[in-house]
């Protein structure tokens, strides 16, 4: 059962608080009384959800006592409703500069005084269950970042041994996320293959080829740090599932990021690049046309006709011609569109890496 919210009500005036704590204590609010600025700062570490604040007080005036609670980060989250007989232009002004988020003037009215009360209250419940998310989430992201740091840092050192023990470690970073959603080894092939495919068509130099070849696998390893509840769900996402799943793409980037190493400056790019549309409408970024990376772009064509044609928990694969025809419906929104008429024009090429590729 959840506990009642704890209300500081601040007032100089012994009546006006009566008042105020009779209404809200038969509400079933736990009240907490302050007759100056003072004592309301020092009430604050009791955990309050709401403060009523009267404007004109001896000493420290609620202008005051506002700014206070805001420039404190154990309180600044904490509504303010300004109680007062001068609800004049300019006061409301310098309220709301001073961390206000609402007014009631005097005398009060009772059913106002309520609506106000359980609304803002919902918001401060909305903001701590937000801050502890964001908290938990963070707290993740930095304990998996750091596991797969160290096993960046041991990748490294296998690398003045074997460039092929450095490539192979690559590509086991890249099946640490795709097996967290159920894909595998047979979905980053393929990706690598149509990515090469593209690559050599535009006719790039074998070096970026190559580099191309062994970074687009990691396109999706930010999933690293994306909770499994969301990542799993075999439903559509809600709006904040969505909006936390979005954020694979900068925790992709901020985990390749600071290398030295060319091919993890690709793979950052790519991770960060790689859901961005040509018109704009993607994300992390919104970035449009030339913005996006060219390996970015590349990536972004790969990526969505391997996941069109492969079978997932929340739906069956579209056969190879329905997501043709969607890439081509995406030409120029979605995807560049020299690189969807090179994919439609080499798709024998397409198939035959399907085919090798194929999942089982």
């Amino acid at each position: 059962m959840k506990s009642a919210k704890r209300i500081l009500i601040v007032d100089d005036e012994d009546a006006n608080r009566e008042i105020l704590s009779s209404f809200l204590g038969n509400q079933g609010y736990q009240l907490e009384l302050a007759g100056d600025g003072f004592e309301a700062l020092a009430k604050l570490k009791l955990g309050i959800d709401l403060i009523y604040l009267d404007l004109m007080m001896p000493g420290m005036d609620g202008f005051e006592v506002a700014r206070r609670v805001r420039e404190d980060p154990d309180s600044c989250d904490i509504p303010i409703i300004m109680v007062t007989s001068m609800a004049s232009k300019e006061n409301r002004l310098r309220s709301v500069e001073a961390g206000v988020n609402d007014f009631i003037s005097k005398p009060i009215d009772m059913i106002e005084l309520q609506v106000r009360t359980k609304s803002l209250l919902k918001m401060k419940e909305a903001q701590d269950a937000l801050k502890k998310h964001k908290s938990e989430l963070e707290e993740q992201v930095q304990e998996r970042t750091s596991a797969l740091r160290q096993s960046l840092e041991a990748m490294a050192s296998a690398q003045r041994k074997t460039q092929s023990a450095y490539l192979d470690t690559i590509r086991r970073l890249a099946l640490a996320a795709e097996f967290k959603d159920e894909d595998t080894s047979s979905h980053i092939q393929r990706i690598s293959g149509y990515c090469v495919l593209l690559a050599e068509t535009l006719h790039l130099p074998p070096g970026e080829v190559e580099t191309l070849r062994h970074a687009s696998p990691m396109h999706d390893v930010g999933k690293i740090g994306i909770p499994d509840r969301i990542l799993l769900k075999p439903d559509k996402l809600t709006a904040p599932e969505w909006e936390i799943m979005m954020q694979h793409a900068a925790i992709g980037a901020r985990i390749l990021g600071g290398s030295s190493s060319e091919l993890l400056r690709t793979g950052e790019i790519i991770a960060l690049s790689h859901h961005e549309k040509w018109d704009g409408s993607g994300y992390p970024k919104g970035l449009k046309r030339e913005e996006i990376p060219l390996e970015g772009r590349i990536c972004a064509v790969a990526d969505v006709f391997d996941a069109l044609t492969s079978r997932r928990p929340y739906k069956e694969a579209f056969s190879n011609e329905e997501a043709l025809e969607i890439l081509k419906e995406g030409s120029g929104r979605h995807f560049e569109s020299r690189l969807v008429d090179l994919f439609v024009k080499n798709f024998d090429e397409v198939l035959a890496i399907q085919k090798k590729y194929r999942e089982g």
